[in-house]
């Protein structure tokens, strides 16, 4: 019979990328001991509690649906050994991407093998069984003491199951007094046997070919995950780790339980900072390795692919191991990791309370290493440049927002730079710390960013951190900050944080709102008898009561560290809140000008070319034009908004500086096109009206105390510099087309401008502004 042709042609089916089968339990136990099967888990710490996995038996016992497993074929031929050898040098033929916390249960609980604890301390899943109402429990001392429980069912399959059976019904019979009929002995071992068999039960099973990519795999793992787990890329490289590299993998590992296992006697990675995780350390591998923050390609870079031509070779996969296990030697060496770790120490960092991005820990690591082995720094030097980029890094958040884009844009300019080459190196990374330094960001940025009520707050850390530079002392008190602030110190229970304006005393003067009484501009370290002493007063009663035994120079040591405009307790509180960030924003900037190595108090100015040269980032955005569009050669509307959406962003992220006149490259091309359209007004002056003028029109607020324009000259052509400080409030800016209020909330990420919606939007204002 003839089709007409839209019946019997058609485009080609898409190929299938997996295949359905099942697997007994039992199978699939014995594919992962002889190594067939990878479940790393074993050997990793194991997040579900001991109650699921007895629900999981549970489950099993009534025949109830426990989901599905999925496999992903490795690839490998038949006899590929891993990379530099490993535990067991054999490749495994499949990797199991969903299904690993059941699979390492029933693997626990069948074989008798002990897993990690969160805290890397072993333990035995035990699962007990009472067969006279068919429960399962979680086994405990009074559980092992039941007759009328089975105490550990491992034993089942371990101890071999007629001993097993015996026993429990020996015992329960004694304890029921020989009250125990052969009926009852059936009924109960017909139950157990429904246990023992559990062995048999047979998993649905999605096979995932090697033609899929870790892509595909990913999306396929999300689609199907009833939890909403996402599978990110360290996920992957890790699994391929284990695949090809399992010594590798298991190293990291080892290190991060060695950080936090208190039973490690000797040198560890023990340390006030942080407790990393093998993804972390990972992270600092491959940055070392491959000069990459971002994983999109890394996980193909391992398996030996060509990103070009997409072909795979095994050669090219070992070479691209031996680079990263070579930068792990680095990353994981004991020496290194604690000379790094006294970088944060040297800016004023003390312990993990006043780390709020561990990005920036471990990120600062990567170009700690690279500063290290490539480019010939001794540690003296390089704990200079390094503490003072991890206390600009931290402080304005520069990887908080799409880390691994700007962390892959600072490794690209390092590695721009000439090998060995040490001079450039930190002239480098200084540029860049110099460059979101600013005046504006120490006198409006900074104070703007001090006003919340946050407890975890980066800046509020940042004025900690200076109070530790500059050895100061706590309020009324000889004792020195940073002895409050050592870990390894057990500080007084009578120092504590203290309302300069107390509580009581504020509720009387009718302030309230945790956000207004808890101000950071509102708190100081301060010695609890003291604060006893204080209790609710008024500023002016118990201030010169606990000032008039001091020395007149200490009084005025203790107002300099501690921020205290003069005559600060008769200012009304709103007036005082905004006097004091001011000040806590001199003694941050005071506190970081003691880590330049010259230790002078003026650190060397960023010029027009540094910012050029250092290019687009978090904090620096290019335009060629704001009110001409070359494309079009017109003046365009279109383009001012461009200006005012930018200038939005940086209000309220960390501020920045945007460069009119310079293209994305760093091209500078000058303000003329711009020019022209202003007739008459064709100069700097009638410039700066135009762009204020557009920026006041469009913007929520009004930016005379937030933006600043100046102009400087590049390669004889005038380039305008506008610097924006962060916003102390949300900003929002006028839609393109205009008209109406402003609606649209941007915000600086990475080097892009982003716009946030919905609950996006909200969770950023209360994160950000406390």
């Amino acid at each position: 019979m003839q089709y007409p042709p839209s019946f019997s042609e058609g485009p080609p089916l898409t190929p299938t990328l997996y295949r359905d089968t099942g697997y007994s339990l039992t199978h699939l136990v014995e594919d992962i001991k002889h190594g067939n099967i990878a479940l790393p888990d074993i050997q990793r710490p194991f997040v579900w509690s001991s109650a699921k996995t007895r629900d999981l038996f549970d489950s099993l016992y009534r025949g109830y649906p426990v989901g599905t497993l999925m496999f992903w074929e490795t690839g490998a031929d038949v006899g590929t050994r891993q990379v530099g050898g490993g535990d067991s040098e054999r490749v495994a033929k499949m990797l199991i991407v969903d299904g690993q916390q059941r699979l390492t249960s029933l693997y626990a609980v069948l074989t008798g093998q002990a897993v990690l604890t969160k805290t890397f301390q072993e333990k035995r899943i035990r699962i007990a069984f009472r067969p006279s109402d068919e429960s399962f429990e979680v086994t405990d001392a009074a559980i092992e003491k039941d007759p009328e429980f089975i105490p550990d069912i491992t034993a089942l399959w371990n101890n071999g199951y007629r001993p097993t059976v015996r026993g429990f019904l020996a015992r329960l019979a004694e304890a029921r007094d020989g009250d125990l009929t052969e009926a009852d002995e059936d009924a109960l071992e017909d139950r157990i046997d429904r246990v023992y068999d559990l062995q048999n039960f047979r998993f649905q099973v999605i096979e995932l070919n090697a033609a899929a990519d870790e892509g595909q795999v990913a999306e396929i793992f999300v689609r199907i995950n009833s939890e909403g787990v996402k599978l990110n890329q360290a996920d992957f490289i890790l699994t391929l780790m284990s695949v090809h590299w399992e010594k590798g993998r298991r190293q990291l590992e080892q290190f991060c339980r060695d950080a936090v296992d208190p039973g490690v006697q000797g040198p560890s990675p023990k340390n006030p900072f942080i407790d990393p995780s093998p993804d972390q350390l990972l992270r600092a591998g491959i940055g070392l390795a491959f000069r990459r923050g971002r994983l999109q390609h890394v996980y193909n870079i391992l398996r030996g692919k060509d990103l070009e031509t997409g072909d795979v070779s095994e050669e090219r996969r070992d070479e691209q191991f031996d680079e990263l296990r070579h930068a792990q030697d680095e990353v994981l060496d004991l020496t290194n990791w604690h000379e790094f770790l006294k970088c944060l120490t040297h800016a004023g960092f003390r312990s993990r309370r006043m780390i709020t991005s561990e990005n920036a820990v471990v990120f600062t690591y990567i170009l700690w290493l690279i500063g290290k082995r490539d480019f010939g720094l001794d540690h003296k030097r390089l704990r200079g440049v390094i503490a003072r980029w991890f206390f600009m890094s931290h402080t304005t958040g520069r990887y908080t927002s799409s880390p691994e884009s700007q962390i892959e844009a600072d490794l690209g300019r390092v590695a721009a730079l000439d090998p060995g080459d040490a001079d450039a190196f930190c002239g480098e990374l200084d540029r860049i710390v110099r460059a979101n330094f600013t005046r504006d960001y120490w006198e409006i940025s900074l104070p703007n960013r001090l006003d919340t009520s946050s407890a975890r707050s980066p800046v509020l850390f940042a004025y900690w951190a200076s109070l530790n530079l500059l050895d100061a002392e706590a309020l009324f008190s000889d004792l020195r900050i940073r002895e409050l602030l050592d870990p390894n110190v057990t500080a007084p229970r009578s120092i504590e944080r203290h309302h300069l304006f107390p509580k009581a005393f504020l509720g009387k003067e009718g302030v309230s709102g945790a956000r207004r009484v808890n101000a950071i501009a509102n708190m100081a370290f301060l010695d609890w008898p003291e604060n006893a002493t204080i209790s609710a007063d008024d500023p002016v009663v118990y201030w010169p009561a606990m000032t008039e035994a001091m020395e007149p120079e200490r009084v005025k040591r203790q107002a300099y560290w501690h921020a205290l405009p003069v005559g600060w307790e008769q200012l009304d509180y709103m007036t005082f809140l905004e006097r004091r960030r001011s000040l806590i924003a001199e003694v941050v900037r005071d506190g970081f000008e003691r880590l330049w190595e010259e230790r002078s108090h003026s650190s060397p100015s960023t010029t027009l070319a540094d910012m050029i040269t250092i290019g687009e980032s978090q904090t620096q955005e290019f335009k060629s034009t704001a009110r001409w569009n070359v494309r079009a050669g017109q003046a365009d509307k279109k383009m001012e908004h461009v200006i005012v959406k930018t200038v939005c962003g940086f209000l309220n992220a960390e501020g920045g500086n945007l460069l009119v006149g310079v293209e994305d490259d760093g091209n500078v091309i000058g303000l003329d096109l711009d020019m022209q359209t202003l007739g008459s007004k064709a100069n700097r002056d009638g410039y700066e009206l135009f762009l204020r003028q557009v920026l006041d029109a469009n913007l929520s607020v009004h930016t005379a105390a937030t933006v600043r324009i100046h102009f400087e000259e590049a390669e004889g052509r005038d380039v305008c510099i506008v610097s924006v400080a962060a916003s102390g409030k949300p900003v929002f800016a006028k839609p393109h087309q205009g008209g109406g209020s402003p609606t649209e909330f941007w915000v600086r990420t990475g080097n892009a401008t982003k716009q946030l919606h919905g609950d996006d939007m909200i969770d950023y204002q209360r994160d950000h502004w406390g």
